[in-house]
């Protein structure tokens, strides 16, 4: 289990051994905290040979769908998905956001429900598993709430902001779920277009970069790659921050469900599609995203999921 330290505040990499049976059908889940602890999830001293699991966006409730969200559909979506983390034996699995929705009407009850219900199948995966916090995490209950209901693995419940040592590699989980005046989304009251990651945060992440001589991966819900309603609002000063070390090789995001990539000075971001969209099994979007020890990275993409090469260059 890992070990827990506290602190203020398309070259030839390495394929899954069993990714054509893992493609297949056959497999049928104002400041409030800060952001101190770093856990280790079976970090060694060795080469990387990392393999972690991503998923974004599931936005589950038990309500009918609006639009292109089927919502009810996320919970075998997510079984799908964890069960072939499973198989695959990845090293951690990690939801970049939306992890839950509400419904109609709209109930903290509800709400609740459906975040106990999506964690339940998310606990299916036999090893550490991490949550970065989207905005509709916040329709209808507070952080606090949202926090309580699931866990970080080797993590405390009061951090939403937080970061992982594993195989050689530091990992960023950061919120960007505050309003521009700095205080916290909560019980709906926010704009999802207002994302902000405050000041205490940004002091937080260069202290925590600096105290690690390892690549970094960073994972965030709201996009960092740019300027809209999909991006953070201060996005270029969370990014000044990143480049100012040299030592970040990716950003993985969620938030826009039509997936995105871009590279900007040396950083590769990619925004995984969203699981929610579509009602039927082949809409699924999970991936496999490997780190070889040169630190190149292959994102195995499954269902809609794209796959992608990013080299270390």
């Amino acid at each position: 289990m890992p070990r827990i330290h506290k602190r203020q505040s398309e070259a030839g990499v390495w394929k899954l051994t069993r990714r054509d049976f893992l493609k297949g059908p056959g497999l049928v889940a104002a400041g409030l905290f800060v952001g101190w602890p770093i856990a280790n999830a079976g970090d060694t001293e060795g080469g990387t040979g990392l393999r972690f699991g991503i998923v974004t966006d599931a936005h589950y409730a038990d309500t009918d769908p609006r639009g292109s969200r089927y919502y009810r559909k996320s919970a075998p979506k997510m079984t799908e998905c964890v069960a072939r983390m499973n198989e695959a034996k990845v090293d951690f699995l990690i939801e970049l956001g939306d992890f839950k929705d509400e419904g109609q009407p709209a109930s903290e009850k509800g709400t609740l429900t459906y975040l106990e219900s999506i964690e339940k199948v998310f606990r299916e995966f036999r090893g550490p598993r991490y949550h970065v916090l989207g905005n509709h995490d916040m329709d209808s209950i507070s952080k606090e709430q949202f926090l309580s209901a699931i866990d970080n693995t080797g993590i405390g419940k009061e951090f939403n902001y937080y970061s992982f040592d594993s195989h050689g590699l530091h990992f960023v989980v950061l919120d960007a779920n505050y309003k521009g005046d700095g205080s916290n989304y909560d019980h709906g009251n926010f704009d999802w277009t207002d994302a902000n990651i405050p000041r205490e945060e940004l002091d937080w992440l260069r202290r925590d970069l600096e105290t690690t001589s390892k690549p970094v991966i960073v994972f965030v819900h709201q996009q960092l790659d740019g300027e809209g309603s999909h991006y953070v609002n201060n996005a270029a000063e969370a990014r000044r921050v990143l480049q100012e070390r040299h030592k970040v090789l990716a950003v993985f995001q969620g938030h826009n469900h039509a997936g995105h990539y871009s590279r900007i000075d040396g950083i590769h971001y990619y925004t995984l599609k969203a699981m929610v969209e579509g009602r039927e099994d082949e809409d699924n979007s999970y991936a496999v995203v490997e780190v070889d020890d040169s630190h190149n990275i292959v994102v195995n993409g499954y269902r809609r999921a794209l796959s992608r090469t990013m080299e270390m260059t």
